[in-house]
């Protein structure tokens, strides 16, 4: 199993209309590739202008095949060009991640 650990840094006072815009023109899409995320979070301390999602799946080749599939739909093309109009995102982390061996996720 392979966790993508993506991490969003907005712009002050532009995490709800992110969050929104992604809601309404970015989840969707997503999960018609990806299904579930594994968890959708938003910053309470520390950083409080980002949020997290992680997604699952089963090695690398299922991570390629999917986000292959997803920037070839014209939807999600869409919502990365109103992301881009909008400015919100100021930063972007991605890291790749595997359960241990003792995790309650399955492997």
């Amino acid at each position: 199993m392979l966790l993508d650990h993506r991490t969003y840094t907005v712009r002050v006072g532009t995490l709800k209309k992110q969050l929104a815009l992604y809601e309404k023109h970015g989840l969707a899409v997503q999960k018609r590739y990806f299904g579930e995320p594994l968890a959708w979070l938003i910053s309470d301390t520390g950083d409080v202008n980002s949020y997290v999602h992680i997604w699952m799946y089963e090695d690398a080749a299922d991570r390629n095949r999917k986000r292959t599939a997803l920037f070839n739909d014209p939807d999600w093309l869409a919502y990365l060009e109103k992301t881009g109009e909008a400015g919100y995102v100021t930063k972007q982390e991605s890291r790749l991640m595997s359960p241990a061996p003792f995790a309650p996720i399955r492997r």
